[in-house]
């Protein structure tokens, strides 16, 4: 059964067909650039870049993998979260393709998607424990099954990728700047005591990372010699200072650590088979050792998607809206994109009778 995905939540337009947990081919358009300009996503931008690449994307993936329109069997398409505009992008044009060529919806949560999209690289063992780090969200999920989330814990303010973003546009390092920390950091050794591991004064699975952004921005400013003065340099051969390099390393291990230690009191209450560590910050090198370490002490299985699958892409929306279509369930064009900040509905219709809408709890 052939599934068509589409990403459209925020900077990335991407479409992706897939056949069960093969990649039958997916293509990418970032928005970056366009961005980088103006320190972060304008979202009035994004969308209207979103609806001049969907429909070009899509005929050239067809051309790309030679499959038919009428070999795709279902739409899969991220309803939410995200910016509004560009989820309404990416929507109705799922919705037109639905609608003229008589095959199912699927609207798929892109939170579940990122922590399902390890799924096409490696076999998933449930129950297992996701930690979903990204530029808008961190959290922590008890997945006992790939329709059974229970949110263990959030963010509180800002994700861990917001805070990196905001500390490197203190730094005048160029957005999106959490790359260019993580660069950076590995060419000195972290100080553990130059900024404070955020929000651990508790027994919550909750994050905070609001107030290691404000330590950065106040180490900064008495240290005014850590600003670039030509961010156009930071090339890949750029060697930042010794003492920049420290500053951005310090601030890497605070942040990787936090994410550590609510990963641990999540491992300490909960029997799982393994970890899956997800989200375009989920690619940033020291969070991945240390949860790697964490993972070999605790002598259990970790999961990690490759570079690729980590940042947002149409492959994880498509495997994942296949999973769901073959276990039955599917939208009606009523479908509503859900933007940050509103809870995603558990509203599927089910094909099958035996299976209630309403068996699996989703927080």
């Amino acid at each position: 059964m052939i599934c068509l995905g589409i990403e459209s939540s925020c900077d990335e337009t991407s479409v992706a067909l897939v056949d069960g947990t093969v990649l039958l081919g997916q293509l990418t358009f970032s928005q970056v650039d366009m961005h980088s300009v103006f320190g972060g996503v304008v979202p009035e931008m994004a969308s209207r870049e979103h609806l001049n690449k969907v429909a070009p994307l899509y005929q050239n993936l067809l051309r790309d993998t030679g499959i038919r329109q009428n070999q795709i069997n279902v739409v899969a398409v991220a309803r939410g979260p995200g910016l509004l505009g560009c989820l309404l992008v990416g929507i109705s044009f799922a919705k037109g393709l639905c609608l003229s060529l008589n095959i199912p919806l699927v609207g798929v949560n892109h939170l579940h998607a990122h922590l399902m999209a390890p799924g096409m690289e490696q076999e998933l063992n449930f129950p297992a424990i996701g930690l979903l780090v990204s530029g808008g969200h961190t959290s922590l999920y008890l997945i006992n099954s790939p329709f059974d989330f229970k949110l263990l814990g959030k963010t509180l303010d800002d994700a861990a990728g917001e805070a990196f973003d905001k500390a490197a546009k203190s730094l005048n390092i160029p957005y999106p700047g959490g790359i260019f920390i993580d660069r950076f950091a590995s060419f000195a050794q972290p100080d553990h005591k130059m900024f404070p591991r955020p929000y651990l004064d508790n027994t919550n699975l909750d994050f905070s990372f609001s107030g290691i952004k404000t330590a950065m921005v106040y180490h900064v400013r008495d240290n005014p010699g850590l600003v670039l003065q030509n961010p156009t340099e930071t090339g890949p051969d750029f060697k930042p200072s010794e003492e920049l390099a420290t500053v951005c390393s310090s601030y890497n291990w605070s942040i990787a650590d936090s994410l550590r230690i609510k990963l641990k009191r999540a491992l300490d209450r909960h029997e799982v088979k393994e970890v899956i560590l997800a989200g375009g910050v989920a690619a940033n090198t020291m969070i991945r050792e240390s949860i790697s370490r964490l993972a070999m002490e605790r002598k259990i299985r970790l999961i990690m998607p490759s570079i690729a699958m980590c940042t947002d892409n149409a492959a994880m929306i498509a495997l994942y809206g296949h999973m769901l279509y073959t276990k039955g369930y599917h939208h009606s064009l009523n479908l509503e994109a859900v933007p940050r900040g509103r809870k995603i509905p558990w509203d599927y219709i089910t094909l099958m009778r035996d299976v209630p809408t309403t068996q699996f709890k989703q927080e």
